[in-house]
């Protein structure tokens, strides 16, 4: 028996929203980037990823981009 819970993405696959432009994909892309801010996970497409890269890694609230 397996006590872990599977992941929602991999369990239930269902679209996934960008945070910040809204673009959507069907199942989770490998480009993509998430982050858990206040338990709650945001995904962002890869050009919203690329534009923003230098806020995501010096940890800038997402308010500030």
């Amino acid at each position: 028996m397996n006590d872990r819970t599977p992941e929602p993405e991999r369990s239930h696959p269902r679209p996934v929203v960008c945070s910040h432009c809204g673009a959507t994909a069907d199942r989770l892309p490998l480009t993509w980037t998430c982050s858990l801010e206040n338990d709650t996970r945001h995904y962002l497409c890869e050009p919203c990823a690329r534009d923003h890269i230098r806020s995501i890694e010096g940890r800038l609230d997402p308010t500030w981009w």
